[in-house]
């Protein structure tokens, strides 16, 4: 690739809404008040995952040249939801060039919505992320009709009608946009600016992206994965960066140092020892694969062999086949990768999922999603919940204002599709299954590396954790560091 690539060219044009949008009051009132982007100078808007954990996107501007970094969905609280409805910000709307750091929704899946909205500039991401997001980007547009058509059967929405805010058709139109890169090599992506994709360990694909703006380097950590997996292999971040910005998801927590193999056998078997199901909701990508690698694990040693394990996601099953294409992405072997994926029952059609959730015998149950809030896994959860004898094994980050944040935290009741539905059963979270770095994880990346930056921006994490995390890095590695609020502009001067 040489010179000024093709897609900086692109003449923008001015960006409407579709007719067949359509405009609530949701989409009118949600806006996020970006502040005035000062006058000269490279800076870098904080659009999302700043202040929460959810919503990634970013916009390095300085002046001349715009370049958005991840566009995800907000989770959790109705006010952060309400964000994913906001039209395109005029700052973004012309930028022709956004790079995406992995293919988990609240990293990319705002990106349909964007294509919804006419947006048609160009998406780099890394081959592996590529192939996930057109399982994902469909999958999640499939999820927003339904759960429209639900509310509107059902009236329950708060909006008549209720609307899907995008559809499978609008996802097809997004992946449309994608270029791939190779991890480890420059890419120009404009006068003076290359960008490079460094393996973050996180999920297949995910990438920390370092991008060279003419003579200074800006670090984008993306999520970063844990040292020392079973599954993925440790993260690589560059040499040194000018400017990072760093992921704060377990900002102030330390995973448990425990066999995550024999900690997951011991609860499934104390529960169906009882009579029991177990429900596992699970993130589709990564942590599913992660699941059914230590379940292959427990068969081989001998346990857990007389009770039956479904994999009820059509998504996760397919996102499950892709481990075994990118071989170099992982730790695994192919026989190791050929037994995880064989371990479990899929279940792919809806009426033999139905028929899972009727059936009382004792079994495990992995379903998305992980954090309980949508999918098959609710009709699970209204069926085993109540009874005290099941188990609701939650195995990841729940994010504040989600039905597994709630669960985690104690609530006796949660509300599904309308209905408030009694917990009864036995609720537990194993965050050592966690692809997340923890706390004393995240500082040994950012000590790697060589030389201290200029400013450490701390992102991507509920406000305590941010928190906690900027305060180890000015204490005990003397950086500069701040918590940025949402909307906000942060200098790279």
């Amino acid at each position: 690739m040489r010179g000024r690539p093709e897609f900086m060219h692109k003449k923008r044009k001015k960006h409407h809404s579709r007719g067949h949008v359509g405009v609530n009051l949701l989409e009118r009132e949600a806006r996020i008040d970006l502040a005035t982007r000062p006058a000269d100078g490279l800076g870098v808007a904080f659009l999302g995952a700043s202040e929460t954990v959810t919503g990634s996107r970013y916009l390095v501007d300085d002046g001349d040249t715009q370049v958005v970094v991840d566009s995800g969905l907000f989770q959790g609280p109705r006010d952060l939801r309400r964000l994913n409805w906001a039209p395109i910000a005029p700052e973004v709307a012309d930028v022709g060039l956004l790079l995406l750091t992995h293919a988990h929704l609240d990293h990319s899946g705002a990106l349909p919505r964007m294509a919804r909205l006419d947006w048609d500039g160009t998406v780099l991401s890394t081959r592996a992320t590529e192939a996930l997001c057109e399982l994902l980007l469909p999958d999640s547009g499939h999820l927003q009709e339904k759960d429209a058509e639900f509310a509107n059967r059902h009236g329950f929405s708060r909006h008549q009608p209720a609307l899907p805010l995008y559809t499978q058709a609008d996802a097809r139109l997004a992946l449309q946009l994608f270029r791939t890169v190779e991890f480890g090599a420059w890419h120009p992506i404009a006068d003076g600016i290359r960008a490079r994709y460094h393996r973050a360990g996180h999920i297949l694909g995910a990438a920390s992206i370092e991008i060279d703006w003419k003579g200074r380097t800006i670090l984008f950590s993306g999520d970063v994965g844990r040292y020392g997996d079973a599954v993925m292999k440790d993260p690589e971040p560059p040499a040194r960066a000018d400017y990072v910005l760093v992921e704060s998801t377990y900002g102030d927590r330390r995973h448990e140092q425990v066999d995550p193999t024999k900690t997951l056998g011991d609860h499934v078997e104390r529960c169906v020892k009882r009579g029991g199901t177990v429900v596992i909701p699970a993130f589709a990508v990564g942590r599913v694969q992660s699941l059914l690698y230590h379940f292959s694990r427990l068969r081989a040693e001998g346990r857990l062999r007389d009770i039956p394990i479904f994999l009820d996601s059509p998504l996760a099953i397919n996102a499950s086949g892709l481990m075994c294409d990118f071989m170099d992405e992982h730790r695994l072997t192919r026989a190791e990768c050929e037994a995880a994926c064989g371990v479990a029952h899929y279940v792919r059609e809806v009426e033999e999922s139905k028929e899972l959730t009727a059936n009382p015998a004792p079994k495990v149950i992995i379903s998305a999603s992980g954090m309980a809030t949508g999918g098959r896994v609710l009709h699970h959860l209204k069926r085993f919940a109540p009874d005290g004898k099941n188990l609701i094994l939650f195995s990841g980050f729940q994010a504040a204002g989600t039905r597994g944040a709630a669960m985690i935290g104690g609530a006796r009741t949660i509300k599904i599709h309308g209905e408030y539905i009694p917990v009864e059963a036995e609720v537990a979270n194993l965050t050592m299954l966690s692809a997340h770095a923890d706390s004393d994880e995240l500082m040994r990346w950012l000590g790697s590396l060589h030389e201290a930056p200029r400013h450490v921006y701390v992102t991507h994490g509920e406000p305590t954790g941010a928190q906690v995390l900027a305060k180890r890095v000015s204490e005990e590695l003397g950086w500069a560091c701040s918590v940025p609020a949402l909307g906000s502009w942060g200098m790279l001067a």
